[in-house]
C-alpha cells in the first residue's frame, strides 16, 4: 500500500492514542477473553488517563500510521530495563503495535515495523524486543517473518486471567 504515512506523535495526540489503544486492544482480544476480564483490564490497567500519560513521557516514542486522513495504526516504543533473561545491552521494546480492524492485512503493520527497526538502529540499539500473547498465532507469525525469535516468557494479567506472553527479540 503506497499511501501509508507514518509520523511521530506528540502530546497533542494523547487523546487520539489513548482511544486508539483501547479500541485496537479490545478488537484484538475481546473474542478470546471473557467480558469481565476485558472490562477489568480496560478499567483498571488500560485506562484512558493512564494511556494519555504515556504520550510524551520519557523514553517513549509513539508513531501514528495514516492512510489518507484516516488513522490506521500505531506503535509505542520504549527504552526501559531489559527482561532479566536478556543481557543489558542497548535495546528498544516494541511495547505495542496495532492496526485498526479495517486496516489489518493492508501493510500497516509492516510499515510500522520498518519504522520501529529504523528508530531502534538510530538509537544504537543492538536488540529490539516485544511480548506477544502465546495464543496470538497471527502476530507470532508476523514477528517471525520479520526475524524475531522467542527467548523467554512472562506473565501478563488480563483482568483476573493470568496469561503467558512470549518474549521475542531480533538482533539489529
Amino acid at each position: 500500500m503506497n499511501d501509508i504515512r507514518i509520523r511521530e506523535a506528540t502530546t497533542a495526540d494523547a487523546t487520539l492514542i489513548a482511544d486508539l489503544s483501547r479500541q485496537t486492544f479490545y478488537d484484538a482480544f475481546a473474542r478470546d477473553n471473557t467480558p469481565e476480564d476485558m472490562d477489568k483490564f480496560l478499567n483498571e490497567q488500560f485506562t484512558r488517563e493512564k494511556l494519555m500519560e504515556e504520550v510524551g513521557a520519557a523514553n517513549n516514542v509513539f508513531l501514528l500510521a495514516y492512510v489518507g486522513n484516516e488513522v490506521a495504526g500505531y506503535v509505542r516504543l520504549r527504552e526501559t530495563s531489559n527482561p532479566l533473561i536478556m543481557d543489558n545491552g542497548p535495546a528498544v521494546e516494541i511495547a505495542r503495535i496495532y492496526a485498526v480492524q479495517q486496516s489489518i492485512g493492508k501493510g500497516i503493520g509492516s510499515a510500522l515495523m520498518q519504522q520501529c527497526l529504523d528508530i531502534a538502529r538510530k538509537k544504537n540499539a543492538r536488540i529490539i524486543w516485544l511480548g506477544v500473547w502465546e495464543k496470538n498465532q497471527k502476530a507470532i507469525a508476523f514477528y517471525t517473518k520479520w526475524g524475531f525469535e522467542k527467548f523467554g516468557e512472562h506473565l501478563f494479567m488480563l483482568g483476573n486471567d493470568p496469561q503467558t506472553d512470549w518474549l521475542m527479540k531480533k538482533g539489529l
